[in-house]
């Protein structure tokens, strides 16, 4: 098993029995083995620094069902909200005066109407922290939205594929959204010059370990510049509130696997593992991820993006609760690193 990692880290490719080996094996040496490997690449590459992304949750309102998220549409227990323009501008204001220099934009897939006013919310972030990077992760739109939002400065989107399984695909979403749509978004993206991440959620109902493996794969050969994954955990007033929350030991492996086969990822440790888990962000660093990204919303609005139950929203998932994060960074020996991490550089404020 020792010998597959080593090749993995050589080779940056196992074929889809040598990733199925590692998700199954229950040596907890070599699965330790696995996370020093990773932690070792990830260190040659970036340093001790660890990337902090401000985020704003622009809106739990959102045009699909899902059957997993706790704000699709048929959910009549959210609150819901849009934060205006000058809300978000604060949120930036804020998180620049802290030291971020890169937003991400997260929330549910807004009415089509509205993608006039998106466009001109990311021309004014340009505007006024040209030297900042602008991340988006806003669901599916026409290929002409996604050209218009890179034009108007937007430099990165994150649109998790979910299932590269087509039947499985289907068990989570409504009859009117499809993988294929998907995948061609992630296409259109990456034509237009967007540095592109894509995943998974671990664990979710229904997902198999081949499903994993499946997954593994198109990303492999997606080569996606970030790689966004967390362990699958329920909403109370979705159709698959009751099912089992995902594993963090699995979620991960990922990290480490994702790390050795490619170096130069961003991966960020997420709420959702932190969520499941209570040192889940550190026990994802330690596997091999190398982002964080603390919430920079209006603090009036954080508890009604409930995407899935128990969901960090204070300490040092808030941007308010940067020294905290800095002091937990440092008690593994890492630290903050507030660059873009732009991907033309190879060791970045290390």
């Amino acid at each position: 098993m020792r010998e597959l990692i080593d090749i993995l880290r050589e080779q940056r490719h196992l074929d889809s029995s040598g990733y199925k080996a590692l998700l199954e094996c229950d040596d907890e040496g070599v699965v330790t083995y696995l996370h020093e490997q990773a932690r070792e690449v990830g260190d040659e590459v970036f340093g001790k620094g660890i990337f902090v992304r401000g985020l704003v949750e622009l809106t739990n309102v959102c045009r699909n069902d899902c059957l997993y998220c706790g704000i699709r549409k048929s959910n009549t227990a959210v609150e819901r909200y849009v934060l205006t323009t000058e809300q978000v501008l604060q949120s930036c204001q804020q998180g620049y005066g802290l030291g971020f220099r890169t937003f991400v934009l997260q929330g549910g897939e807004l009415p089509r109407d509205k993608a006039p006013w998106l466009i001109e919310l990311v021309a004014a972030i340009r505007h006024y922290y040209p030297d900042c990077a602008i991340t988006l992760s806003l669901g599916e739109w026409p290929r002409e939205v996604y050209a218009a939002l890179r034009k108007a400065g937007a430099d990165r989107y994150l649109l998790r594929h979910e299932s590269h399984n087509a039947e499985h695909y289907a068990r989570l979403h409504p009859a009117e959204m499809s993988l294929d749509n998907r995948l061609q978004c992630l296409a259109w993206l990456k034509e237009l010059g967007y540095q592109v991440g894509t995943g998974i959620m671990v664990g979710s109902p229904w997902q198999s370990l081949n499903h994993i493996v499946e997954d593994i794969e198109f990303i492999e050969g997606f080569k996606p510049e970030m790689i966004g994954i967390g362990p699958f955990v329920p909403q109370h007033d979705t159709p698959l509130g009751k099912c089992a929350t995902g594993s963090a030991d699995l979620t991960c492996r990922l990290y480490s696997i994702f790390r050795l086969m490619f170096p130069s990822a961003l991966i960020p440790s997420t709420t959702a593992l932190n969520t499941i888990a209570a040192d889940g962000r550190t026990m994802g660093i330690m596997a091999g991820a190398n982002v964080v990204m603390p919430n920079l919303s209006p603090t009036a609005v954080r508890a009604n993006y409930t995407l899935y139950d128990g969901k960090a929203i204070s300490n040092a998932e808030a941007a308010e609760g940067i020294a905290q994060l800095n002091k937990q960074l440092a008690t593994i020996g890492y630290h903050i690193n507030w660059g873009r991490g732009d991907f033309n550089q190879r060791i970045i404020n290390s």
